[in-house]
């Protein structure tokens, strides 16, 4: 056997935060991954950017990769040296065709290696308040295909002992064929009436259930939309849905929420979205430029011998960058010694902390306005303030401390530019599918707008909200309809007033609107 390794790896049922532990180091180690349909997009993040992605989802009704060339494709990539990853939705032994690229491998004399993932028969179940067992009325289950290999002359399945054998039933795949399958198993014995329920895109904002007696419950689908994937869980079980539901609960499920934040900050912003119950789609409206100058160094030579009074950070990407440039020249946060902090945001704070620092000064409210408000009790007559910050920032600050009386070095760390827009979050917005925007920086409104390229229409209609009030007027100057403007301005301050707000109007511009897109 040769030294490579294919990974074979759940993805899990699509909650990306399914993933196990394992998986996930496979993913940042890749150098192809080889990806499903089901696979939820924000996994794909965690590969390198110089990774190979091969796209071979397939549908009931259309293969864009056969699964002869899936195996094949494995072990070509595989035999070229190339780490591999083959990312498979749930677990790869659960109805995943799992075994079979494992047989391919083998006989192709390559390692592998499977790390398992969260099956949907028990993930989707369990995100709809239906837990597969209880004590007092589920001692076994069974989990079965609703779609079997074409090419068999008969079902391999022993429809008799199914419906009498086990006390929770889950189908998974079985949509198209889910009136038969309900139909032969009352036909073999099992109640017409037991409780039972679909769950469409389950673990997911996307996720629906529809719960019916077991011969109505096709029916029930069918007045519903419901389309794959579909999993079908049968069994008395199904009643605690009413008492034990969870995940619909929460504050922002099923709102489809547009993160305009750069790639390296969204994720602090995606992640409370996402245990809010809300779909996050990132569309990063700005990059951080990071710049070299001889001003930067400068200024960090003069922090190195003790000549500033005070040192002010206006945002984390502030920190970050002045830290870097500090280490790089061989210093560390011992040359703050002597110099007050002053920070506005308490995410600036928090990037401080990181290094071992705490701010001497932050205003209540997170704008320059206040920080000048916040430096009244302050002396500034002939002190020395460094203002690090981006190129591009508004003159309130420097002005505002000038005219106090303080000698300012405003050093541009870095500047701000407009991505590449993201296509098919872009569809989206076409499409009407986006039920939120958030703006967390005025250059997120402006690189939002531009990526548009003039289409501002496109956020018409769409909830506008805001992390705080310059934000907000900038976003007004633009012509656009703000509607909510966080009185904490924190990402933890704007996902909470989201949440109180369609907590208290839980109504969402297209709520009963939800299109089949795609997830891969």
């Amino acid at each position: 056997m040769s030294p490579l390794i294919v990974s074979l790896v759940g993805a899990g049922p699509g909650d990306p935060g399914l993933i196990t532990v394992a998986g996930r180091e496979r993913l940042r180690s890749a150098e192809v991954v080889v990806y499903d349909r089901l696979v939820a997009p924000a996994l794909l993040k965690e590969v390198p950017a110089e990774a190979d992605r091969i796209y071979v989802g397939k549908e009931a009704s259309a293969h864009s990769v056969l699964q002869d060339q899936i195996a094949e494709l494995l072990v070509q990539k595989a035999s070229a040296g190339k780490r591999v990853v083959r990312l498979k939705g749930g677990d790869p032994f659960v109805f995943g065709r799992g075994g079979e690229e494992a047989e391919a491998l083998v006989a192709a004399g390559l390692d592998f290696e499977v790390i398992p993932g969260v099956t949907s028969a028990i993930a989707a179940a369990a995100y709809a308040g239906i837990p597969v067992t209880h004590r007092a009325l589920a001692s076994s289950f069974t989990v079965l295909t609703g779609h079997e290999d074409d090419a068999k002359s008969e079902s391999s399945i022993d429809w008799g002992a199914v419906a009498r054998g086990a006390d929770t039933l889950v189908v998974l795949m079985g949509r198209r064929t889910m009136a038969a399958t309900v139909q032969r198993l009352i036909a073999e014995g099992r109640a017409a009436d037991t409780p039972a329920a679909a769950i469409e895109w389950g673990t997911t904002p996307r996720q629906r259930v529809v719960t019916a007696p077991l011969q109505e419950l096709p029916a029930a689908a069918d007045a519903t939309g419901l389309e794959p994937p579909v999993a079908v869980v049968i069994g008395d079980v199904v009643a605690l849905r009413d008492r034990i539901g969870w995940f619909e609960q929460r504050p922002l499920f099923g709102k489809r929420v547009l993160v305009t934040r750069t790639r390296r900050q969204a994720s602090a912003l995606v992640q409370r979205l996402q245990a809010a119950g809300a779909e996050p789609l990132e569309m990063p409206a700005i990059e951080i430029e990071p710049l070299r100058s001889p001003e930067i160094d400068a200024a960090v030579d003069r922090l190195r011998t003790g000549d500033y009074d005070w040192a002010v950070f206006t945002s984390a990407n502030g920190v970050r960058l002045f830290f870097d440039r500090l280490l790089e020249l061989g210093g560390d946060a011992r040359a703050f010694a002597g110099t007050a902090l002053a920070v506005i945001g308490a995410e600036t704070a928090r990037a401080l902390r990181a290094y071992g620092l705490e701010a001497d000064l932050m205003p209540e409210a997170f704008v320059a306005e206040s920080l000048l408000d916040a430096f009244n009790v302050h002396e500034l007559e002939a002190k020395s303030i460094l203002l690090a910050r981006a190129r591009e920032a508004r003159a309130v600050l420097p002005r505002g401390l000038a005219a106090r009386g303080a000698a300012v070095d405003d050093v541009p760390l870095y500047e701000t530019r407009t991505p590449l827009a993201d296509e098919a979050v872009l569809e989206r917005l076409q499409a009407r599918e986006i039920d939120v925007a958030t703006f967390t920086a005025s250059s997120t409104v402006s690189g939002c707008l531009e990526l548009l390229a003039g289409r501002g229409e496109l956020l018409d209609g769409v909830f506008i909200a805001c992390i705080g009030p310059i934000t907000a007027q900038t976003a007004r100057d633009a012509g656009l309809q703000v509607e909510l403007v966080s009185e904490t301005h924190t990402i933890d301050g704007l996902v909470e007033a989201l949440a109180d707000h369609f907590a208290a109007d839980p109504a969402s511009p297209r709520e009963t609107e939800r299109s089949e897109v795609p997830h891969a």
